[in-house]
């Protein structure tokens, strides 16, 4: 019969800041810490991130503007623009992230996020899917993070985890339906009732 399939661990804002600490100055960890800050804060699908161009970004004094021309959920092509602030930590800001990786990689269009080469080469092609999930599991070994056994560390955990955290921080279902996409609210509840399993539990009323 097989056995289930496990769940993507949500990664917490806690965690993705062990993962960005894992990110040096060079082009790589330029690369990694503007992909995965972003993933988070867009709450994006991987096939999203890695499908982001330059064309697709607007920076203002206030964060990002970010179109998706097409996603999972749009399948008219219609497009979506998500806005994402500027965060308040200087080394987890997704918007400051990514302004840093295209001033060092000099993207000026096409795909944002690209393959670099042993040599520091930045191609010209964009990233695959399969390079996401190689790069978070690469991070979160050096960053020594590892997610429950019943769990899987998955790219899907930074959409995951920006559900998680928005809800923990009192977001509304409208709010984060709109950001994520999501046209189902009992599919995106589900990551809910995960987070609220320890921060409403009926133990915390009891005298232990």
């Amino acid at each position: 019969h097989g056995s289930a399939r496990r769940q993507s661990a949500a990664l917490t804002s806690v965690e993705l800041r062990r993962l960005v600490a894992s990110c040096g100055v060079d082009l790589v960890g330029r690369r990694d810490r503007a992909l995965l800050l972003l993933g988070f804060a867009g709450a994006l699908r991987r096939s999203e991130l890695v499908a982001v161009e330059r064309e697709h970004l607007r920076f203002t004094e206030a964060g990002l503007r970010l179109l998706l021309p097409s996603s999972k959920t749009d399948q008219e092509g219609r497009g979506v623009e998500l806005g994402i602030v500027r965060g308040k930590g200087r080394d987890t800001c997704p918007v400051r992230a990514l302004e840093n990786w295209l001033e060092a990689s000099a993207c000026r269009f096409g795909p944002v996020f690209r393959k670099i080469d042993r040599w520091g080469t930045i191609e010209h092609r964009a990233l695959g899917g399969d390079a996401v999930r190689s790069i978070l599991r690469r991070r979160a070994a050096v960053a020594n993070l590892a997610v429950d056994g019943g769990e899987r560390l998955s790219p899907h955990g930074l959409r995951a985890g920006f559900v998680t955290e928005a809800y923990v921080a009192g977001a509304r279902d409208e709010q984060v339906m709109e950001h994520t996409r999501h046209r189902d609210l009992k599919t995106m509840r589900g990551y809910v009732r995960r987070a609220k399993l320890v921060t409403d539990s009926p133990t915390q009323l009891l005298d232990l």
